[in-house]
Formats: structure tokens, C-alpha cells, sequence
């Protein structure tokens, strides 16, 4: 089965974008490297200035804890100085005083959030997260004093705008747009009930992320009877053992919950009991009536965005939230999921089927449940494949997959290289630093790789930057990639699944994205774009795992260095469409939980978290048991604790965006130099600094259409 492992969160100003699990990115103030600043050096702390470190990487050996509050405390204090005075300011309003000034306001407060929220995201702790609570209505309350400022509102709108080029005036274009969304046009009474709920909504996600990591942890499945583990690997078996034992429960196995809804393990349990188990301790991990139940939370939550909604006078969230998104409108994102959504629980039918043939054959004796679904699947695999996961994991050892295969696609198909680089500090010992190199052979990036799961890590896999590229601030690209890869036991070999090696191409495509930026301004730049398509090079790049020439490369046998034989790579193309009935059943009925979740209109439509999830699911055809969403309500982190409420659909948009460009792709040459050349310049360099429907266009030279994606799904012929 085919995941889809991320979800990416982006934050109103571009901090960052983090996929799948997700860790809480509150409103962030305009931050950028200040003109204005004083007197930084009476203020001793590592976020004070610069690093001094390639690219202005953060100086992780140098930074603690309790450097936080101080940098966010005093930050904000300059910030807020720097605000008051672009308002205050009597002169006529020019780019230069208004908007290059905004842009260039909050260097400290900057560097001190953009490493906070990563740590919080990968390798938290108590202390983190108590700052994050006592901060997000700080930072909450400080984003409402630049975005609700109708001065500054009014001064971008006086603008003269003669003589400023193209990428000026997108710049202006997207702060009036994201000052008329916060609400700077609201009445001053409006505006004080606007900070309460914006204050009200930071408190109440950063609790929700906050109890669901707790929820996970506390989820985790202790078994003593190793026989109950029947059908896992030695190393899986080591693995489970020692993360009992670090969680305190010598002599027994734990088996750690992910942040989705099915559990990797439950294809290789043989133990029916035990899979029940295990899925249904994924299900309840937050509805457990106790301190860490997610459900009272997030209905305040979605109530509040509502009220948020009609306060600047829209119908529901959605409708506000997609107004600068490529879907423009919830009923355009609805019709797409229903496009895809009838066809795939049509074929995931077909699949249950198929498994239930299975089950009876064996004579199980009982109708096929989410928790049997990925076992027997494997079976129907086998069966109609000869696909054995086990077979080709040893082919995926991650190191040979990073090298050998993502970083091999990326210097055939856009030319840059890459350098192991020891010297630089991280932030956990398990974490790797490469420098990367422009195909002319010039440095252009710093990135970062942090594989394995933590208990103390948010669960699925993202990108985020730690330094943004802007030619006015003369910043280059600071990137990390996060995973959640089991760690293998020591001395062995971290081998992943194929489904794990095509979440690595994947992640590494938004790491493309931001290493390629090309901008002026760091607010344009990058992968700070719509949510819808942000999605879109990193979807694409997962058409590489496949690419012969890649495939041949990386997928190595860890042992004997052997590549993988045709035969398994037939196997495998062979079976890339099996079991996508689920996959985007699973996906688009999470979607559309929470496209119908913001789309109320009216406090009476709201129902108890469970309750409107099954009213949402019936009403939209999402009925076969055996198919639950990729997230259900209570652990739905993208859009409770993250960037992405009314925005998961963005996944399928964006899905419809690289089925089509890869079509464009192989009808003109495939894998060349040129067409890497092509999408870099159209697709990967342009950020936010124009209109991504035009974007699109130019590279593909036409409209995207979904016949591509349902091909891609096996949907149609």
C-alpha cells in the first residue's frame, strides 16, 4: 500500500512546512532581518545575532532550553517597537517604509521561533512544552497586533507603486491579503472579540497537540508473551523490547503507536487477537475519557473557527480559509474529493472482497475487519503479485536509499550533488547534516536528515526550514527533513519498507522546493505557497523510487550489495496500483471529515466529535467498516494541532497537479536534464511570487486534468 505520509503545515508567514504528524506551528509575527534593530549586543543569548555558522545554520551546540523565553521575550519587545513605528510613521507611505520595512522587522524573534518549533516538533520535552503553552496566546496576541493594524493596512493601500517590479508587487499583494483575512478591516469592536478567539484557538491547539503526543505514548501496546508477536522479525521483536525497556517495562515488548490510524506492524501480526489489539488501541488513544482525551478540545476548536468565520462575514472556515488557496472555493475542494472518492471505496469494495476470499479459503470464519485488512492484504499480494514485503525490504537499506537513490534522482534530473558534512552541530545525535551543490558546482544549500522515532518526537514525517533563501536578506536554504523510521537494533541495518522509501522521495521534494527558492523576499519564497500546492513537488518526486534507472541504483541488497533483480522490480511495478482503493478511501474520507468539520455554518449542526464523525462518513458514502479514515477525529493532528483545517484535501489537489505534470514529463522525454531544467524553472524556483494557476500553465503549457491522476490510482485505463 501506497502512503502518504504528510501533511505540510505552513505558517501564515513561510516558517516552515512540516508533513504528516505535526507538530504545532502557532500565528507567527512578521520576522525578518531587521534594519531597526537595538542594541542586540546588550542582550547575551545564542539567537541574539547571526550565527556564525555556513548559512546561518543554528549553532545547536550553543543553544539550551532556557535560551527560549528570554529570546522570545525579548523579541517580541523589539518587534513590537518596530510595528508601532511602520504604523506611527508620518511620512508618505513608500515600499521601502511600509512594506520592505514589515518585511525586515523581528530578526530575534525569528530565529528564536523557527528552532523552537522544530525542537518541539522532533525532540520535545517538558520544559519545551511548557514554554509552547505558556507562549502560543503570546504569540497569538502578537500576530493580531502586526495582521488586525489597519495602519499599516492603510499605508500598503496608499502605495505608489511606480517603478516597482514584479516581485514588489506580489509582495504587497500578499500582505493586503493576509491583513484583509486576519481581519484589519473589522470595526475596533470586532477586532477585540477577533484577538479573543485567535488567543482562544492558539491555547487549544497547542493543548490538543500537547495531549495527543501524551495520548500516543500512553497508547502503546505492552505485550509479555512473545508468542503474541508471531509473524514480526527478529528486529522488530529487539526493537519492541528495547523500547519497553526504555519506557520502563523490562522484560516486555511494547509496541509504540504512529500517528495514522492502521499500524505498520498489523500486515506482519499473525495473531488475530493482537492486531485487534493494536488497532484498537490506535482508534482510542484520545477518546479515553481521561486527561488526555482530544474530544472537548477540539469541538471548542471548530466552534470557535466558525465564530471566527462569521465575524469576517463568511458562511464557515472553509469559505474563509480557501480564499488564497489555488481551490479558491470548499465546493471546488468537495468536487474533486467526490471525483476521487466514488471511485475509490468503489474499488476498495472490490479489495474487501478479494480479502474476504482470502479469509474464507483459510477458514477464518469471520467477516474482515480494519485490523485484518493489511494482513490478508498482504496475502492478496502475494497471491496475485508474488510480492512478498519481506522479500524486497532488503533492498531498502535507508542510507543507500537517501544516497544511492534520492540524491542520485535529484543530480540526474536537476544536477546537484551532495556532501556529508560531520562538522556541523545538530540537535540529537542521530541527526545528519549534508552540504549541497548547484549543478554549476556552487554551494547551494545546507540540509538536515533525522530518521528514527522518538517517543518525544510527533509522529509521521515532514520538511521545515531553519534558515529561508532570500537574495534581499542574502539567506541561502537551511533544510531538515524529519522521519519516523524504526530505529533497527544496534549493530544491524535500518531496512524499510517500499512504502517508507517513497515517503523519503517524497519529503525530500518539498526539501527541492525550498533548496531551489529563487526570491527576493523571503515571505514569496520557497515553499511558501498555498497549502494545495505545496503538496505538489513532493508528490512528484515520489515518481522517481520507480524510475529504472533509480531503482537499479539504490535498491541494493544490504548484505551482498547485489541490485535488485527484474523480476522483483516487475513485481513491484506490477502491483503499484494494488490495494489504492484503500489508500484513497482512506485519504479522501479523511479529507472530507474535515472540509464537512469547518464547512458548519450553524452552532445547532455540531454534534459530539464521534457522533459528527459518523454523521459526516454516512452522509458522504464513506460506509465500509473495514476502510476508517487515515486519521479519524480525535488524533486528526494536521488540522486540530496544525496548519491544515479545511486544507487536507490539499494533499489531493496537489495529487492532481503531479499526476498531471508527470504525464507532461513522459511525453517529452521523461527523466532529462531538460525537463528537470524545465520544472525547476516553472515549478520548483517561482515560491509565491506569482499566481501558481499561471505557474502551472507555463510549465505544462495547459490546465491540469484528473484523468492522469485516475489512470496513476488505476481508477480507469
Amino acid at each position: 500500500m501506497k502512503n502518504i505520509t504528510s501533511v505540510v503545515l505552513i505558517s501564515s508567514l513561510g516558517l516552515g512546512i512540516s508533513c504528516s504528524s505535526v507538530k504545532p506551528i502557532p500565528p507567527k509575527p512578521v520576522m525578518k532581518n531587521s534594519t531597526t534593530m537595538q542594541s542586540d549586543s546588550v542582550f547575551v543569548n545564542p539567537f541574539a545575532k547571526k550565527s556564525q555558522l555556513q548559512y546561518e545554520a543554528p549553532e545547536f551546540d550553543k543553544i539550551k532550553d532556557s535560551d527560549f523565553k528570554p529570546a522570545f521575550d525579548y523579541g517580541l519587545k523589539i518587534n513590537e517597537q518596530e510595528i508601532d513605528a511602520i504604523a506611527n510613521n508620518k511620512a508618505t507611505p513608500t515600499f521601502q517604509n511600509t512594506v520592505l520595512a514589515l518585511e525586515n522587522s523581528g530578526q530575534v524573534l525569528k530565529r528564536a521561533m523557527i528552532v523552537f518549533y522544530n525542537l518541539s516538533g522532533s525532540n520535545t520535552n517538558p520544559t519545551l512544552q511548557k514554554i509552547e503553552a505558556d507562549y502560543a496566546p503570546v504569540f497569538a496576541a502578537h500576530n493580531d497586533k502586526i495582521y488586525l493594524n489597519s495602519s499599516i493596512l492603510n499605508r500598503m493601500k496608499a502605495l505608489d507603486t511606480k517603478g516597482l517590479d514584479a516581485e514588489d508587487l506580489r509582495l504587497i499583494e500578499v500582505y493586503k491579503e493576509r491583513f484583509e483575512l486576519a481581519g484589519a478591516n473589522l470595526t475596533d469592536a470586532q477586532k477585540v472579540e477577533m484577538k479573543k478567539i485567535n488567543a482562544e484557538l492558539a491555547t487549544l491547539s497547542t493543548t490538543f497537540t500537547t495531549k495527543l503526543l501524551e495520548a500516543r505514548k500512553n497508547g502503546a501496546v505492552l505485550i509479555s508473551n512473545v508468542k503474541e508477536l508471531d509473524g514480526l522479525s527478529a528486529d522488530e521483536l529487539a526493537a519492541a523490547k528495547k523500547d519497553a525497556t526504555d519506557a520502563g517495562h523490562d522484560g516486555m515488548y511494547q509496541l509504540t503507536l504512529l500517528n495514522t490510524t492502521q499500524q505498520p506492524l498489523l500486515q506482519n501480526l499473525k495473531v488475530r487477537a493482537t492486531r485487534e489489539k493494536l488497532f484498537k488501541a490506535s482508534v482510542v488513544r484520545a477518546q479515553k475519557g481521561d486527561a488526555n482525551d482530544t474530544r472537548s478540545t477540539l469541538e471548542k476548536i471548530a466552534l470557535l473557527r466558525m465564530e471566527k468565520a462569521h465575524l469576517m462575514g463568511k458562511k464557515s472556515y472553509a469559505e474563509l480559509n480557501l480564499l488564497d488557496q489555488m481551490a479558491k472555493k470548499p465546493e471546488n475542494a468537495l468536487n474533486l474529493l467526490s471525483q476521487l472518492g466514488t471511485p475509490a471505496v468503489a474499488q476498495a469494495k472490490v479489495e474487501a472482497a478479494d480479502i474476504q476470499a482470502i479469509i474464507d479459503k483459510q477458514k477464518g470464519g469471520f467477516k474482515v475487519e480494519p485490523w485484518d485488512w493489511n494482513f490478508y492484504s498482504e496475502q492478496v499480494r502475494k497471491a496475485k503479485y508474488d510480492l512478498d514485503e519481506s522479500e524486497i525490504k532488503p533492498y531498502f537499506e535507508v542510507n543507500t536509499v537517501l544516497e544511492k537513490g534520492v540524491f542520485y534522482a535529484a543530480k540526474e534530473f536537476y544536477g546537484i550533488t551532495f556532501k556529508e558534512r560531520k562538522d556541523l552541530p545538530v540537535y540529537q545525535s542521530d541527526v545528519k547534516a549534508y552540504e549541497v551543490f548547484d549543478r554549476d558546482g556552487k554551494s547551494l544549500a545546507i540540509y538536515y536528515l533525522d530518521f528514527f522515532t522518538r517517543s518525544n518526537k510527533g509522529g509521521g514525517a515532514w520538511m521545515n526550514n531553519f534558515v529561508n533563501q532570500s537574495y534581499v536578506n542574502g539567506t541561502k536554504p537551511v533544510i531538515v527533513n524529519v522521519f519516523n523510521f524504526q530505529k533497527p537494533a544496534p549493530g544491524k541495518p535500518s531496512l524499510i519498507s517500499f512504502d517508507d522509501v517513497t515517503t523519503m522521495f517524497h519529503e525530500f521534494g518539498h526539501s527541492l522546493h525550498g533548496m531551489f527558492a529563487s526570491q527576493k523576499y523571503e515571505t514569496i519564497s520557497g515553499t511558501s505557497v498555498p497549502r494545495d500546492f505545496v503538496e505538489f513537488p513532493s508528490q512528484i518526486n515520489e515518481f522517481f523510487a520507480l524510475e529504472p534507472s533509480i531503482l537499479k541504483n539504490y535498491a541494493l541488497q544490504y548484505q551482498t550489495k547485489q541490485p535488485i533483480p527484474q523480476v522483483l522490480i516487475d513485481k513491484i511495478k506490477k502491483a503499484a496500483t494494488f490495494n489504492e482503493g484503500y489508500a484513497s478511501t482512506e485519504l479522501v474520507s479523511a479529507a472530507t471529515l474535515d472540509m464537512a468539520w469547518h464547512s458548519v455554518t450553524d452552532k445547532s449542526q455540531f454534534k459530539p466529535a464521534l457522533e459528527m464523525e459518523k454523521t459526516i462518513l454516512d452522509q458522504y458514502g464513506f460506509t465500509l467498516e473495514a476502510v476508517p479514515p487515515r486519521y479519524h477525529t480525535p488524533y486528526f493532528a494536521h488540522i486540530w494541532g496544525g496548519g491544515y483545517a479545511a486544507g487536507y484535501y490539499a494533499y489531493m489537489w496537489s495529487d492532481l497537479l503531479k499526476s498531471d505534470a508527470w504525464d507532461y514529463i513522459t511525453k517529452h522525454g521523461g527523466m532529462t536534464r531538460e525537463n528537470g531544467d524545465r520544472f525547476r524553472k516553472y515549478i520548483l524556483s517561482v515560491g509565491n511570487s506569482k499566481d501558481l494557476n499561471e505557474a502551472y500553465k507555463d510549465f505544462a503549457e495547459r490546465n491540469p486534468t484528473i484523468t492522469p491522476l485516475l489512470k496513476d490510482k488505476g481508477f480507469i485505463k
